[in-house]
């Protein structure tokens, strides 16, 4: 088959297959590049399965070391990893997983002296972050640069899901949330816990989101807002608006450049 080796057509034969996606449909995974911040519960399998689905570039954001309390929803660590840096465990498996995959490792905290220039080159953004502060900094950088951005949540037995894809007329973070809630007003997961697989439901599901933008098929999730109950089993979509006083995305925005909140929001 042209342009594949023997070896990637038996890799990605179900994918080709596959009338939305096809042989065109799956070089175009493979030459694109998709940025992941946070290597942890959500990123975890959201970096496997853009992996074995071939997206041909994957960057990984984290400065954090592997420890024994991630492995109960980390998936892409190991017991035998503990210590060690996140993005270096996450690479060692995507490249056991695909060697069709280059991986990008970026092991730094996020913050508004290098977001912008980690971000510029991915055609989207996965946001795997578990605070506020970083969640509003990813999302004021994707709004500049224009990348459109997948952005989940969870915590107990919950997850949230939408996309952000920067355009006029589409809601941004900032539209749900203006600012960044007072210190200790939302619990964290270290705080009131995770059901360890509500990170593997919200993961695949950014994942596949992430697929079928690059892929230009199906109905994406722009202007709605995707709530999981594991307890009742339930999916709920709710509509999103764009805020018209926004401070970032309005006509009158009072938000130019990026913000650090660490010391407002912890």
């Amino acid at each position: 088959m042209l342009g594949f080796s023997e070896e990637q057509i038996r890799r990605y034969a179900r994918h080709i297959i596959l009338p939305e996606v096809g042989v065109s449909g799956q070089k175009k995974l493979l030459s694109s590049k998709v940025l992941v911040i946070g290597a942890g519960g959500l990123g975890s399998p959201a970096i496997l399965y853009l992996a074995a689905a071939g997206v041909g570039t994957i960057g990984i954001v984290d400065f954090d070391c592997v420890d024994l309390s991630n492995l109960q929803r980390q998936i892409i660590h190991s017991s035998e990893r503990v210590g060690t840096p996140k993005v270096k465990s996450a690479s060692q498996s995507v490249r056991a997983l695909n060697p069709d995959v280059k991986v990008i490792e970026h092991e730094t905290a996020l913050n508004s002296s290098n977001a912008l220039d980690i971000i510029k080159d991915y055609d989207i953004v996965l946001d795997g972050t578990d605070n506020f502060p970083a969640r509003f900094l990813i999302n004021d950088a994707c709004f500049f640069l224009k990348k459109p951005l997948v952005s989940a949540a969870m915590l107990r037995f919950e997850g949230q899901l939408t996309i952000f894809d920067m355009k006029e007329f589409s809601p941004c973070y900032r539209c749900l949330y203006p600012e960044p809630p007072p210190p200790g007003l939302v619990p964290s997961c270290q705080e009131a816990g995770i059901l360890g697989s509500i990170g593997g439901v919200m993961g695949a599901l950014q994942a596949s989101e992430a697929l079928k933008f690059l892929l230009g098929i199906g109905e994406s999730l722009v202007g709605k807002l995707l709530i999981y109950d594991a307890l009742s089993t339930e999916f709920k979509k709710l509509k999103l608006r764009k805020d018209p006083s926004c401070p970032l995305c309005s006509k009158n925005p009072k938000i130019d450049k990026l913000i650090d909140y660490e010391q407002v929001c912890t």
